[in-house]
């Protein structure tokens, strides 16, 4: 169990939803129903998880985001009514973890939730110098290599850059534009276009069917994640 959860949105019968969502997991849910209660709350109560609407009545959500990034590492999961994928990609520049598109099931949300949680109290964090073992891969960053079911598996250098890069936020969607960062620093050009001929490639040298991926997993015109819980 986790202990404290703040719940952000101006809609009474939404932060009653959240709350019956998310009482198991937690000992403590405080709510706040404007911008600037929330980050008073947050800066009081220093939750572990926020759960953030982005229409607020006296300043937009990502105000809230970006202040409490200032100085917090607590989870946060945006609810956005707002399908645009731009919106999406600035959220999560702006550091938001993940996001969920109104209208959500409690089910979902509570499964984003428990991801990014999980995600966040690893002891050692993937990427970091270890070996990690996702179903028959195993993978160890600070020899540089990878098995898969035993066997050798070469990387070229940028394929081992962006594959540290989905190992150090494991879990969490990243924009085209942090994994070009990450793997190309200053490089320029489409960072589309770079991914989806590397991703493909990490797919195939990785992934039990590249046709059908369970460990690197597309988001729609927003980005990337990888999958810890694949099975084996």
């Amino acid at each position: 169990m986790y202990t404290t959860a703040l719940i952000v949105d101006d809609e009474p019968h939404i932060r009653r939803a959240l709350r019956n969502a998310l009482k198991e997991d937690f000992e403590r849910i405080v709510e706040a129903s404007t911008a600037q209660d929330a980050v008073d709350l947050a800066a009081a109560h220093r939750p572990e998880l926020i759960v953030l609407d982005l229409g607020l009545p006296d300043r937009p959500g990502q105000w809230v985001c970006a202040e409490i990034r200032k100085w917090s590492t607590a989870t946060i999961i945006v609810l956005t009514a707002h399908h645009a994928e731009s919106e999406k990609i600035r959220l999560l520049d702006e550091g938001a973890d993940d996001y969920v598109t109104k209208p959500f099931s409690p089910g979902e949300l509570l499964a984003r939730v428990r991801a990014q949680l999980r995600r966040a109290r690893m002891a050692e964090v993937p990427g970091g110098e270890g070996v990690v073992t996702i179903g028959d891969l195993v993978i160890d960053t600070a020899a540089r290599t990878v098995k898969r079911g035993g066997e050798n598996v070469h990387l070229t250098p940028t394929e081992w850059e962006l594959l540290r890069a989905f190992l150090r936020d494991a879990g969490k969607t990243l924009t085209h534009r942090q994994l070009f960062n990450a793997a190309w620093a200053a490089s320029s050009g489409d960072p589309q276009q770079y991914l989806r001929v590397y991703v493909a490639n990490l797919r195939r040298k990785l992934e039990a069917d590249a046709v059908r991926p369970r460990l690197i997993i597309t988001e729609p015109g927003v980005g990337y994640r990888l999958e810890l819980d694949v099975g084996s």
